[in-house]
């Protein structure tokens, strides 16, 4: 358990009797929170109203104090990363202000518009949609289920990818997915056991992850940066499912869709994603904390290539306390990957750098972790603890930490990964409230916004990327005093620079009343 520190309580006083949820609060939940608890999404708890907050106003609390919510396991100090879901410190501060000083409510027509969230495909139909079986959950009272599915990509010729999008069958239950490519049709359907979590072969490797909140992986796919993945023909699609405590008996058919570059396209760089980092070896005796270290390459000589590092994923079981991963260069320079200080099996991901560290040759890639196998381990799965070896089942253990990665080039570290990491997106309009004019769409630079109103009406029209991430503001608790209210958006964010392609929502609070639409940016 965490403690507040001195300076979270200066804090509380600084903005003490000052937070609503309408001018202060709702805007955090709507960033932070609401990607997991929204209708339909992994939470059974939907975290996107007054209402709803308060109720779950203790739990919220605890969790907040003790940064256990939003679920966001790095070291921010350490590196940074896309997709950042941390709570500032001054967010921290103002939830907390508002839950210990009664959670006042405010003007409910100053509450800004809620994110809206697309349940089903954000990149659209793809070039090889891959789904499991429909399975149902063994996830019983006090057990998770981990299941693995093989599945044939019927590729008949080798190409190369550059989005990866996992869909859920069923969001309420699925914890998260791993995806794997196997090139040898070497894996085999795991569904009975409830324990399988991991490949069979390290020649299996994976591409990307699921979950709550994630983003599809959307390698950079135009000028400066054309990046992609390859699958050969004939590989089978390897899922590692988690289906958590007390789902039992529900039924999901998670797929895959993979897009792929036209088959002659040029100047493509090619990603690759291995565990380089593999520890097979250790021993985890019962009643102890045991420091386990892995490094590649083996030997004093380091890399014998520049390399560039795109994403690291880490990877423990049940008995992990903390990892690290780091290389050192031949002249004792650090380059930091990754520090997870307090490991959670269920909060697993490719964490992609905001900018790629540059690995030069002679580096040497390391990772060190510490196992807790006693009783004071919540997680452990043996009363009394026994002596844990490496091994595939969940109650096994293992050290490895994956990466993405690519042959260097000169300026790969100066990439804004935020920026590039985008697909083109060409999917259909769907009219969300009729209520809402919106023209041109789809646009590249403006967006026209009419909505029919009375005179005295307040309104509210926020941007929304299409992971609930608020993009900019276009009017706040506006008065109107007309039949028609207009407005425009540029297709900017609120620091005046051009967003990237992709789906966005409008979103609306109309005295108090939420309207919303989507458009698409090309």
């Amino acid at each position: 358990m965490k403690h507040l520190t001195v300076l979270l309580t200066l804090f509380f006083y600084q903005f003490s009797s000052a937070q609503t949820w309408s001018d202060n609060v709702a805007q955090i939940v709507y960033n932070k929170c609401a990607q997991c608890h929204h209708t339909g999404g992994i939470s059974s708890t939907p975290l996107t109203t007054y209402s709803q907050v308060v109720a779950m106003s203790a739990a919220i609390y605890d969790a907040v104090a003790q940064d256990e919510m939003p679920p966001w396991p790095p070291n921010n100090e350490y590196q940074q990363y896309v997709h950042d879901r941390a709570l500032s410190t001054t967010d921290k501060a103002t939830i907390l202000s508002w839950l210990t000083n009664g959670t006042p409510e405010g003007n409910a027509s100053n509450t800004p518009p809620p994110p809206v969230f697309n349940l089903g495909s954000i990149l659209g139909a793809g070039d090889l949609e891959v789904q499991i079986p429909t399975y149902m959950s063994k996830a019983q009272t006090g057990h998770d289920d981990y299941a693995c599915f093989s599945i044939p990509s019927g590729l008949t010729s080798n190409r190369v990818i550059k989005s990866i999008e996992i869909i859920p069958g069923n969001r309420s239950i699925v914890h998260h997915a791993l995806v794997y490519i196997d090139p040898n049709d070497v894996e085999v359907t795991d569904s009975i056991g409830g324990d399988c979590s991991s490949p069979a072969s390290t020649n299996t490797f994976l591409i990307a992850g699921y979950t709550p909140g994630c983003s599809p992986v959307t390698l950079p796919s135009t000028a400066p940066l054309k990046l992609g993945i390859p699958i050969a023909s004939g590989s089978n699609i390897y899922f590692a499912m988690h289906y958590p405590d007390g789902s039992y008996g529900e039924f999901d058919s998670t797929k895959v869709i993979l897009h792929f570059y036209p088959p002659n396209e040029t100047g493509i760089r090619q990603v690759y994603a291995s565990p380089i980092i593999q520890n097979w070896d250790f021993i985890l005796p019962p009643n102890q904390i045991t420091h386990v270290t892995g490094s590649y390459p083996a030997g004093t000589s380091g890399l014998n290539n520049n390399i560039s590092v795109l994403s690291v994923f880490p990877h423990m079981h049940l008995l992990g306390n903390d990892i690290k991963a780091y290389a050192t260069t031949s002249i004792n320079d650090t380059i930091p990957f990754i520090e997870v200080p307090e490991w959670d099996f269920h909060w697993q991901d490719f964490y992609f750098f905001k900018h790629m560290p540059f690995l030069p040759i002679g580096t040497t890639i390391r990772a060190e972790g510490n196992y807790n196998n006693t009783t004071s381990n919540l997680n452990n799965p043996n009363n009394p603890p026994i002596t844990v070896y490496p091994g595939l089942n969940t109650n096994d253990e293992m050290f490895l930490v994956y990466f993405h990665y690519m042959i260097h080039q000169a300026g790969d570290e100066n990439y804004d990964m935020e920026v590039l990491m985008t697909a083109s997106l060409n999917k259909a309009i769907e009219k969300e409230t009729a209520e809402i004019n919106i023209f041109p769409n789809p646009s590249n630079d403006h967006f026209n916004i009419e909505m029919n109103c009375k005179p005295g009406d307040q309104i509210s029209v926020s941007i929304f990327d299409f992971q609930g991430k608020l993009i900019t503001k276009l009017c706040s608790n506006q008065q109107l005093f007309s039949t028609q209210f207009q407005t425009l958006w540029s297709g900017k964010n609120d620091n005046g620079e051009n967003c990237k392609k992709g789906v966005y929502f409008i979103s609306i609070n109309l005295n108090g009343t939420f309207y919303n639409k989507r458009v698409i940016k090309n």
